[in-house]
C-alpha cells in the first residue's frame, strides 16, 4: 500500500496530460494493422499518419521512437503524445528497452513531464523499468529541476521488488541538488543512501565536496578528505577538486599542501588521465564503490552541529604512504624537479600536456584563493614555483596574482605585472585592468588609471569607474570625470548609487569653491542636478543618504537656499524612518549652508524642526549652531547651547572652544578669550595650532602684541609646534608695530621650533651646512623640493633661516637661549 501511494504521488503531474487519450482508447489495448492505421490517420498531424501508412505493418519500434522524438524536437507535444499512445498500445510485446530512444532525448532536452507521461503508460501496460530507463528518467527529472519528483521516484524504486536503485541514480540526484543549491533535498538523498547502504564512489565524493562548499562547512570538507584517502589512493583529478574546495572555503594551508602533493605525483609520473570527447578530464583508474559508512552523511546532514566544532579537531592534510613526508619536503625545496621533462619518461606527450594543464589550473585556483585572503606572499611564491616547473602562467593566473599583490605592494607592482604579460603576449582580463586601475586611482595616479580604464572593453561592475570618479573629486578634476562617465556610457555600464553620489559631489555646483555662486552659475547648477536625477530615474535608482547629502551640500555652496529647503523636505520624506545618525548628517549640511549664507531666521527654524521631529543633534550640530551665534555676536546664546550639548552627553572639545573663542574675538574680548583658553587647558582638552592661530590672527589685526606673546608662550608650554601660518601672523604683527629686529628674532625662534619636529630624521649640523649656510645657488631649489615630500613646514622654516642668514642677521642656533624667548618666559 505504501508503494502504491508513492507511485500515485509521483504520477500525479503527468496524469492530466494523458487522461483524455486514455478515455479515447477506453483503457484497452488496440491490436491489428487496421486499428493502428485508423488511429494514426486521426491524429492532429496528418504527416504522422502518412509516415506510418507508408511503413505499414513493418514499422519498427525504432522508427516509432524516431517519430516521437522528431515531434518533441519540433515542439509538437500533442502529436508526440498521440504517437506515444499508439506506440504503447500498438504492440503486445513491448519492453523497457523499446523506450530507451525517447528516454535519451528527454534526458538530454530535458523534458521531465514527457518522461513521466512515458512512465505512466509503461505502468498501465505493466512494462517494468530497467536500470537504463530508470537512470535516464532520473536524469531528465533532475536536469529539469523536479527534485521532489526525483526523490519520490528513487524512494519508490527502492521499495519495489523488481528494481533496486543503483549508485549512479543517487549520484545524479545529488548532482542536481548541488546545481540547484538545495541542501534539504541533498540531505534527504544522503539519508536514503545511508539507509539503503548503496555506498559511494569518486563521483559521490565530488558531489559531497560541492555540498560542503555550498554550506561553507570546512570541518565537513576535512572529514571528506580523511574518508576519501582511507578508501582511495589520491590521484591528480581528485586533488584538483579538493584544491578547488579548499580555496573556496579560504583554507589556503590545506590547498597549498594538496597542491604540493599534486606536484609530487607529477614528479613520480604517478598519473592516469585522459580527456573525454566532451572535453572533460578524468582518471582512467577503476572507480570501485566503497561500502556505506555514516560519518560523511552525518557531517553533511548535521551541518549546524558540525559548524560549532573547533576546526583544530580536524587533522590537516596528510598523505597515504610512509614516504610522503620526504616527497613533500623535496617538493617544497626543489619544485622544479624535472616535471617539464616528464614527457621523456613513462608519460606520453598527450598525458604530459594534460598533467601540465591540470597543474596550471590548480596553481591558478590557489593564487585566486590568495587574492581572497590578501596573502600576497604566498601568491608570489606560487608564481615562482610555476616558473620553476616550466608552467607558463595564463591570463587567468595573472588575474588572481594581481588581485593578491596590488593591495599590498601598490599600483607600481600591478603595472609591472601588466608589462610582463605584454612581453609574454598575454592579453590581460578586463578584471585585471580594473584592479590595477582602481589601485592607481587610490594612489591618485589619475593618468595611468584613466589609460587602463580606456583599455577595458567590458566590465559588469562600475567600481573601477567609481574609483576614478572619486579620485577626480578629491583632485578637483571635473573634466576628467566627464570623460570617465562617457566611458561608462560607451561600455553600456549601468551606474550604481555610488556613481550618482560622486556625480553630485563633482557637478552639483559650478562656481564654488573658487568663486561665490551667482545667478548664471545657479542656473547651470540646476540644469546639472536635473540631468543627473533624470538619469537616476531612467536607471531606477533612488537617492541614498550620501547622494542627498552631496546634493544639499552643492546647493548650499551655490547659495541656492530656496532649492535647498525644497530638497530638505524630499530628504525628510525619504529618510524619516531610517538611520537617525544619517538624518542628523543631512540636517547638519543644511544648517551649515544656512549659517554660511547668514540665514539666521531659517537656521533657527530648521534647528527647532530637527529637535521636534525626534532627530538627535550631535556634537557637529552644536558646533554649527555655536558658530551661528558668532553671526549674532551673542555669547550668551552660545553658552545656552553649551548647556544643551552637555545635557545630550557631548562635552566641549577643541572645535567647541574654537567656536566660542571666535565669538569673543568678534567683540575684541581678549581677556575672556585668554580665560577660556585657561579653562580648556584645565579641562585637559587637546588644543591644536588652529585654535591658537585663530587668536593670533585677531590679535595681529588689532596690534595686540601682548596677547600674541602670551599665546606663543602657552603654545610652547603645551608643546604645540607652530606652523607657517603662526610665523606669518607673528612676523606681521611685530613689523606692523615697528619692531623689525624683534620680528626677525621671533621668526628665527619659531622656525627652529618647527625644525625640532624633524630632529630624528635630520642631523642638525649637516642640515645647517647643506641648506642654511650653503653658498650653492641651487640650495634653495633643494629646500623647495622638500615640499614634494609633504614637509611644507620644514621647508618653510629652513627658507626663513636661510634668508635671515643671507640678510646678515645673526642667528641664535639655540631657540631657548634667544633673548626673545627668555623675555616671554618671564611674563
Amino acid at each position: 500500500m505504501h508503494g502504491f501511494r508513492a507511485r500515485v504521488a509521483l504520477q500525479s503531474i503527468a496524469g492530466s496530460l494523458c487522461k483524455c487519450k486514455w478515455h479515447e482508447h477506453g483503457g484497452k489495448m488496440l491490436t491489428g494493422e487496421s486499428e493502428i492505421c485508423r488511429t494514426l490517420t486521426t491524429t492532429a498531424d496528418s504527416n504522422a499518419g502518412a509516415d506510418f501508412l507508408e511503413c505499414g505493418a513493418g514499422l519498427t519500434t525504432r522508427s516509432m521512437q524516431t517519430l516521437i522524438v522528431r515531434a518533441l524536437r519540433l515542439g509538437d507535444r500533442s502529436r508526440a503524445s498521440n504517437l506515444l499512445l499508439d506506440f504503447a498500445y500498438g504492440s503486445p510485446s513491448l519492453r523497457a528497452d523499446d523506450f530507451v530512444g525517447i528516454f535519451k532525448y528527454c534526458a538530454k532536452s530535458p523534458d521531465p513531464l514527457f518522461v513521466m507521461e512515458i512512465w505512466r503508460l509503461m505502468e498501465a501496460r505493466d512494462i517494468r523499468l530497467n536500470d537504463k530507463c530508470s537512470f535516464l528518467m532520473m536524469k531528465a527529472l533532475c536536469k529539469g529541476g523536479y527534485l521532489e519528483e526525483a526523490l519520490s521516484m528513487i524512494k519508490f524504486l527502492g521499495e519495489s521488488r523488481h528494481l533496486y536503485p543503483i549508485l549512479p541514480l543517487y549520484n545524479s540526484l545529488l548532482h542536481a541538488c548541488t546545481e540547484m543549491q538545495s541542501i534539504s533535498h541533498a540531505s534527504y538523498c544522503l539519508d536514503l543512501m545511508e539507509k539503503r547502504m548503496v555506498g559511494k564512489n569518486e563521483i559521490t565524493y565530488t558531489e559531497l565536496l560541492k555540498l560542503a562548499v555550498l554550506q561553507k562547512n570546512l570541518p565537513a570538507l576535512h572529514q571528506i578528505w580523511e574518508d576519501y584517502i582511507k578508501h582511495y589512493s589520491m590521484n591528480i583529478i581528485a586533488l584538483r577538486k579538493f584544491i578547488w574546495s579548499f580555496t573556496r572555503l579560504g583554507d589556503l594551508t590545506s590547498a597549498y599542501k594538496a597542491l604540493q602533493q599534486m606536484v609530487s605525483l607529477a614528479i613520480r609520473e604517478n598519473v592516469s588521465i585522459v580527456r573525454r570527447t566532451s572535453g572533460k578530464l578524468y582518471s582512467t583508474r577503476l572507480d570501485i564503490p566503497v561500502p556505506s559508512r555514516r560519518e560523511i552523511g552525518l557531517t553533511i546532514l548535521n551541518l549546524e552541529e558540525k559548524k560549532q566544532s573547533d576546526l583544530c579537531t580536524y587533522s590537516p592534510m596528510y598523505y597515504q604512504d610512509a614516504n610522503s613526508a620526504c616527497v613533500e619536503q623535496q617538493t617544497i625545496t626543489n619544485m622544479g624537479y624535472k616535471v617539464q621533462d616528464a614527457k621523456s619518461g613513462r608519460l606520453n606527450e598527450q598525458t604530459h600536456r594534460l598533467v601540465m594543464m591540470v597543474l596550471r589550473w590548480s596553481f591558478s585556483e590557489v593564487i585566486h584563493g590568495c587574492a581572497q585572503d590578501k596573502n600576497y606572499g604566498l601568491a608570489e611564491q606560487l608564481i615562482l614555483e610555476m616558473q620553476n616547473l616550466g608552467l607558463q602562467p595564463t591570463s587567468h593566473t595573472y588575474d588572481g596574482f594581481v588581485r593578491a599583490v596590488v593591495s599590498q605592494r601598490g599600483f607600481n607592482y600591478g603595472v609591472e605585472v601588466l608589462k610582463v604579460m605584454q612581453q609574454n603576449n598575454l592579453k590581460p582580463y578586463d578584471s585585471t585592468l580594473a584592479v590595477v586601475s582602481v589601485s592607481c586611482s587610490e594612489a591618485l595616479e589619475l593618468d595611468i588609471a584613466e589609460d587602463l580604464l580606456n583599455q577595458i572593453s567590458e566590465c559588469p561592475y562600475p567600481y573601477p569607474c567609481n574609483a576614478l570618479l572619486s579620485s577626480c573629486d578629491k583632485m578637483n578634476q571635473p573634466e576628467r570625470a566627464v570623460r570617465v562617465f562617457a566611458k561608462m556610457k560607451q561600455m553600456k555600464l549601468l551606474p550604481d548609487i555610488r556613481t550618482y553620489e560622486l556625480l553630485f559631489s563633482l557637478f552639483g555646483n559650478v562656481n564654488p569653491p573658487y568663486e561665490e555662486g551667482n545667478m548664471q552659475s545657479q542656473v547651470d547648477a540646476a540644469k546639472r542636478i536635473d540631468a543627473i536625477e533624470r538619469d537616476m530615474a531612467r536607471n531606477g535608482i533612488q537617492h541614498s543618504h550620501l547622494s542627498m547629502k552631496n546634493l544639499l551640500k552643492a546647493l548650499g555652496e551655490e547659495g541656492m537656499i530656496r532649492e535647498l529647503i525644497q530638497y530638505l523636505l524630499v530628504a525628510e520624506n525619504l529618510f524619516i524612518f531610517s538611520n537617525p545618525s544619517s538624518r542628523t548628517d543631512i540636517y547638519n549640511v543644511v544648517l551649515r549652508s544656512l549659517v554660511d549664507a547668514k540665514e539666521s531666521r531659517m537656521a533657527i527654524e530648521i534647528f527647532k524642526r530637527m529637535k521636534s521631529c525626534g532627530c538627535q543633534a550631535n556634537a557637529a550640530t552644536y558646533h554649527i549652531m555655536i558658530d551661528f551665534c558668532r553671526i549674532l555676536r551673542c555669547f550668551k546664546s552660545a553658552s545656552l547651547l553649551i548647556s544643551m550639548m552637555i545635557r545630550d552627553g557631548f562635552y566641549p572639545k577643541t572645535p567647541t572652544y574654537t567656536a566660542l573663542i571666535k565669538i569673543l574675538l568678534e567683540d575684541e574680548n581678549f581677556e575672556e578669550t585668554l580665560n577660556l583658553l585657561d579653562q580648556a587647558r584645565s579641562d585637559c582638552v587637546d588644543l591644536d595650532v588652529i585654535l591658537f592661530n585663530t587668536v593670533i590672527r585677531e590679535a595681529c589685526d588689532k596690534g595686540r602684541i601682548d596677547v600674541i606673546e602670551l599665546i606663543l608662550e602657552c603654545m610652547h608650554q603645551e608643546k604645540i609646534q607652530p606652523d607657517s601660518t603662526t610665523c606669518s601672523y607673528v612676523f606681521s604683527a611685530y613689523v606692523n608695530c615697528g619692531f623689525d629686529n624683534t620680528a626677525i628674532e621671533a621668526l628665527q625662534v619659531l622656525s627652529m621650533r618647527m625644525i625640532r619636529e624633524y630632529d630624528e630624521v635630520f642631523h642638525w649640523k649637516d642640515f645647517v651646512d647643506e641648506f642654511i649656510l650653503a653658498e650653492d645657488l641651487a640650495a634653495e631649489l633643494k629646500i623647495i623640493k622638500l615640499f614634494e615630500d609633504s614637509k611644507e613646514n620644514l621647508a618653510f622654516a629652513v627658507l626663513n633661516l636661510r634668508w635671515c642668514a643671507i640678510s646678515g642677521f645673526p642667528i641664535c642656533w639655540s631657540a631657548d637661549q634667544s633673548p626673545w624667548t627668555k623675555r616671554l618666559k618671564l611674563q
